[in-house]
């Protein structure tokens, strides 16, 4: 089944690692270019996903705000 979705920040990338915690699990995801993003999502979605070092997935990014800082 696909499906289109509204979110427009989408990054292809691989799964790094899983680390799954008791309720968490923490998925460090890797870019083409070798940047890393970490998703913590429930474990239950992790299992249900069936997540795994290597498998292809998208990153899709919904947020509401993104902060911006500066080092002084």
């Amino acid at each position: 089944m696909a499906a289109r979705i509204s979110a427009r920040n989408q990054l292809q990338a691989s799964v790094k690692s899983v680390k799954l915690g008791n309720v968490m699990a923490e998925v460090i995801l890797e870019l083409a270019d070798g940047q890393e993003i970490v998703s913590a999502i429930t474990r239950g979605s992790a299992e249900s996903l069936g997540l795994k070092e290597g498998d292809k997935v998208v990153a899709i990014i919904k947020s509401t705000e993104v902060m911006i800082g500066i080092n002084e």
